[in-house]
């Protein structure tokens, strides 16, 4: 029996998925995911600070719910829809309940969206069968 040689390396996330280098539809890069990251944190400890004089445990939990709500709402969080990103199921379909809500708990875990693959799918997205797209 003969081992098939490995692929090499994809020369952009999301050229073996068939999906563009960039542009609509093409994978969304690092920059823009910590970016969005950022504004969706940093909405939460407002809220957190506005309404429970900043809590840990309130602003985590506010960041998992507008995470969720959003996702379900809009395929995006509020920092996705700001750059420009949308979270789509990889089976395409409908994103349902369950995908953002698997999503949101992952990435509160921080450690799941750390870790990637080519396509920049974090454990969180492979998890949830999902992908992060340009708009």
């Amino acid at each position: 029996m003969t081992a098939t040689p490995p692929l090499p390396p994809p020369d952009w996330p999301g050229q073996r998925l068939g999906l563009p280098e960039t542009g609509p539809r093409s994978v969304a890069r690092l920059g823009r995911r910590i970016a969005a990251l950022a504004i969706d944190w940093g909405v939460a400890v407002a809220l957190s600070a506005g309404f429970f004089g900043y809590d840990s445990i309130a602003t985590l939990l506010i960041f998992v719910g507008l995470q969720v709500l959003f996702t379900v709402v809009v395929n995006a969080s509020l920092g996705h829809l700001l750059l420009g990103l949308r979270v789509v199921p990889m089976a395409g379909g409908l994103l349902g309940v369950w995908r953002p809500i698997v999503r949101a708990l992952l990435i509160a875990l921080v450690i799941p969206a750390l870790l990637f693959d080519e396509n920049n799918r974090g454990l969180h997205d492979r998890a949830a069968g999902t992908i992060l797209l340009r708009r």
